[in-house]
């Protein structure tokens, strides 16, 4: 029969719905949520997924101020437009879109972002709170994966979720999201040895890795829900995640796909994450 399909595009117009509503109540208080996306340089891929967000926003009734700096913005004069963002009342919400040119560290600029204004959850202080079990404003791609497990019925409590991948963005937060909800976790990485092994136990496996189709159904448990972040870029220009879809969906119980799976809830976290910071100040 095969496994269930998390449409994330069904569900993140969804969200949106649901967040346009919330931003309505905001409007009528006299607080119109806003999010400032700043794009450095002329990346075409950040141009698109600049784009998917600007016109989320529009969907929800957000706000959007629209930052294009050249490449040659020094990383002195990008602190400075967001130390301006920081102290702007009509911005709730700023992202910088990555990856930033060469002569920019992403890691300065990011911490540079008032933690109340933080929509992509990457400051150390709301991954501190994330850790501690009350998350500020929380990573949008690991949060989004949690929604698409709650709303399709996935049970996570009791059960054992395996992550592959560690980065910030994704692997650390959504291992500690499922463990905040019970689930026993394991996290892997590029020097797990034995990974198939460790994923076949896996009742929720979530693939962050970066490698085209790395997962195949010799990995996953019967049944199992497997949750791909993983977007790449074929030769042929198609795109395919981290997981062989295919192949895994007939052993799984639940999957995303690639399109159309964890990448429009990502950007529909980003602007529940607005609104909850405009309702944080409006309250």
């Amino acid at each position: 029969m095969g496994a269930i399909v998390i449409d994330g595009a069904a569900m993140a117009r969804q969200v949106l719905c649901e967040q346009k509503d919330a931003a309505q109540r905001l409007a009528a208080r006299g607080f119109v949520p806003g999010l400032a996306v700043v794009l450095v340089g002329d990346d075409p891929a950040s141009a698109v997924y600049v784009r998917a967000k600007e016109r989320a926003c529009r969907e929800a009734g957000v706000s959007t101020f629209d930052y294009r700096l050249p490449a040659t913005t020094t990383e002195t004069e990008l602190l400075q437009k967001i130390d301006a963002l920081n102290s702007d009342s009509q911005v709730h919400g700023i992202l910088v879109q990555l990856p930033l040119p060469a002569h920019m560290k992403a890691v300065s600029v990011l911490q540079r972002i008032d933690p109340a204004k933080d929509v992509d959850g990457f400051t150390w202080r709301s991954l501190g709170a994330l850790l501690d079990g009350h998350a500020l404003l929380a990573p949008c791609t690991p949060s989004g994966c949690m929604l698409m497990l709650e709303r399709a019925g996935v049970p996570v409590a009791g059960k054992h979720a395996v992550v592959i991948g560690r980065s910030s963005i994704v692997g650390k937060p959504a291992a500690l999201m499922l463990l905040e909800r019970n689930a026993t976790v394991t996290i892997c990485h590029s020097r797990t040895p034995e990974l198939a092994t460790i994923t076949r136990e896996a009742d929720i496996l979530i693939c962050a890795a970066g490698k085209p189709r790395m997962v195949t159904a010799d990995m996953v448990k019967p049944g199992a829900a497997v949750i791909d972040v993983g977007i790449n870029r074929m030769p042929d220009g198609k795109l395919c995640g981290d997981v062989d879809y295919d192949a895994v969906q007939a052993r799984a119980g639940w999957i995303t796909p690639v399109p159309g799976g964890v990448g429009p809830m990502t950007v529909a976290m980003v602007i529940a994450n607005v609104i909850t910071a405009a309702e944080r100040l409006a309250a």
